[in-house]
């Protein structure tokens, strides 16, 4: 999108407004990737577009949801993409890891060195329905999404609120909307960018609902991705139950995991019996969202379903 601003106003400079190309407008669409789809696959539920930084992708999912407990959508595509990135303000704001050396390792959430996030690219999206469609079409059900919770802090454009309010409240939602306890949550995919402030304050949001939780950081792995981060971790959820398997968090290097981080960060991969996955996305903005997926052998029968 940026790209296409800047490439179209140096046309308009250099040649005027006769040359500007007439798709400028559609290609800065935010709401083009969503639109695309709607016409690719006839789908006729709505065309919604959330914009909340990283926590974009996961929002889309929790809307998604609403929409099929509403009875307004039988099924729908939801997801996140992200292209379009600001380095140098990143840079400047000191957000970025300072590994640079390190390339591979760079990032490092939780790490004792962690030094900010690794900027990345992608795009990931599911497909939701009632557990009604889903059963009557032969679905193959790989995991539910059985709670989304939406908490915003109200605190500071860019800073996470310092007694971590806006996150304990988003978890909280999503653990009343699924009907779990935190006992019942197998781990945590933790939002955790790997910058020294906001993996303590997610840290210590997810102490107070949880304890000493157990917890993976997939940024380590994949980087930041803005707004398609809360959809591939969602999906990452997904897998987690289907498979029973908690990945391991990349990069806790041999000075080890922050002295002020209280959780059990899970470093190597483990095997275990999944019932249900927390998985946070927090942003710029204030703006914080937790999804529940459990397994789908326990799905309820009004819950949205993620399918193929």
């Amino acid at each position: 999108m940026y790209w296409t601003l800047l490439k179209e106003d140096d046309v308009l400079e250099a040649a005027g407004t006769r040359r500007v190309s007439p798709r400028t407008v559609p290609m800065l669409m935010p709401n083009a990737a969503a639109a695309l789809i709607s016409i690719g696959y006839g789908a006729r539920a709505g065309v919604y577009t959330p914009v909340s930084a990283c926590s974009s992708g996961a929002e889309a999912i929790a809307l998604g949801a609403r929409l099929i407990r509403a009875g307004e959508a039988d099924a729908l595509i939801a997801g996140g993409t992200e292209a379009a990135i600001t380095i140098a303000g990143f840079a400047q704001a000191q957000a970025l890891s300072r590994h640079t050396a390190e390339p591979a390792s760079a990032s490092r959430p939780f790490a004792a060195d962690r030094s900010g996030f690794v900027l990345s690219e992608g795009a990931a999206v599911m497909v939701l329905e009632s557990a009604e469609h889903a059963g009557a079409r032969g679905a193959r059900v790989h995991a539910v999404l059985a709670g989304a919770g939406i908490a915003a802090d109200a605190h500071h454009i860019t800073a996470p609120a310092t007694d971590g309010s806006g996150q304990i409240s988003a978890m909280w939602k999503a653990l009343a909307q699924a009907g779990l306890a935190p006992e019942q949550i197998s781990h945590i995919n933790a939002h955790a960018t790997g910058t020294p402030v906001g993996d303590v304050a997610e840290a210590h949001a997810i102490g107070e609902v949880f304890g000493r939780a157990t917890v993976t950081a997939p940024k380590a792995a994949l980087g930041h991705l803005f707004g398609a981060a809360g959809a591939i971790e969602a999906l990452i959820a997904v897998l987690s139950v289907e498979h029973g398997v908690i990945p391991p968090t990349r990069n806790i290097t041999a000075a080890g995991v922050g002295p002020d981080i209280a959780l059990d960060v899970v470093a190597e991969r483990r095997d275990v019996s999944h019932e249900a996955v927390l998985s946070n996305s927090f942003r710029f903005g204030g703006q914080n969202v937790s999804l529940i997926v459990t397994s789908a052998r326990h799905h309820a029968s009004r819950t949205p379903s993620t399918t193929p």
